[in-house]
């Protein structure tokens, strides 16, 4: 099973860019473009938050025809620049998955690998939540599908990433949510996106991936104390494969023209290479 992730698209209305320089539809279309030309195609792609960068019908619009794109299932989850009803009115009527009121989680058994997703969103600020009630669903959904692989995918990491700029904006957790998914081993990874980079850490006996934006990054800074800057690196779709032998392995493919592939010609003097025997004279 491969399975796509993309994240953080932050469309706008047409003509009005990003922080006044970022096109992200464009780099939207671009996202799409590159998983149609995946070869071979994923089964399905998940979409970590911030489809939209204000929440309005219009970018919601823009968001599905460039969804609407793509053949196979598409699964979305809100993100702090998302609202809940609207995400839920416009992306709903091709989501039937999709609840129409209250948390927008669900799961999806149609795949070898379970696929949970999660609403973090507290309507109004940056940083997410799962609350008890959100907790006591995902404790149940868990219980549900005992054994089988699973990928939980939310908008908001649920642990600390060790970058004072991002871990100002967490998602806040019980004390024993991490107990929690640690019960369950079966849980493949723990799939998020709100950080605008490519970031892992071992967590809750898994693996916590957090997935690049499709359009501007936010810049590594690791020095104490500082705020969060954002910088045009390149955005990347996280591939992620299931195997029955190996569980998933993760994959990082950056989004762009990088030239065409070519094949390893050795140099005669590699050191690997058999050497031919000195003629005898």
């Amino acid at each position: 099973m491969i399975i796509a992730q993309l994240s953080d698209f932050h469309v706008r209305p047409h003509g009005q860019p990003a922080y006044g320089i970022v096109d992200t539809n464009a780099a939207t279309k671009r996202s799409i473009d590159a998983v149609l030309a995946m070869e071979p195609r994923p089964d399905c792609v998940l979409v970590t938050g911030d489809l939209c960068d204000c929440g309005l019908a219009e970018e919601y619009e823009i968001v599905r025809g460039e969804l609407a794109r793509l053949p196979m299932p598409v699964f979305v989850v809100p993100g702090n620049h998302d609202r809940r009803d609207v995400f839920a009115a416009v992306l709903g009527r091709d989501s039937p998955y999709l609840p129409r009121s209250g948390f927008l989680h669900y799961t999806v058994d149609d795949f070898p690998v379970r696929l949970i997703g999660l609403d973090t969103v507290i309507a109004g600020e940056d940083g997410g939540e799962i609350c008890a009630e959100r907790e006591a669903w995902l404790a149940e959904r868990l219980a549900e599908g005992q054994g089988r692989p699973t990928l939980i995918f939310m908008h908001h990491p649920p642990f600390a990433v060790g970058v004072d700029g991002m871990d100002i904006m967490p998602c806040l957790v019980s004390p024993g949510f991490a107990g929690l998914l640690a019960r369950y081993p079966e849980i493949e990874r723990v799939l998020c996106g709100h950080y605008h980079r490519p970031i892992q850490r071992r967590y809750a006996g898994t693996i916590g991936y957090v997935a690049p934006g499709t359009a501007h990054q936010v810049a590594l800074d690791l020095r104490p104390g500082t705020e969060n800057r954002f910088v045009m690196e390149p955005p990347a779709i996280a591939i992620h494969v299931w195997k029955a032998a190996t569980g998933v392995v993760s994959h990082l493919q950056p989004i762009g023209d990088y030239g065409p592939r070519r094949p390893f010609v050795l140099d005669p003097a590699y050191p690997g290479k058999q050497q031919a025997a000195p003629a005898h004279v």
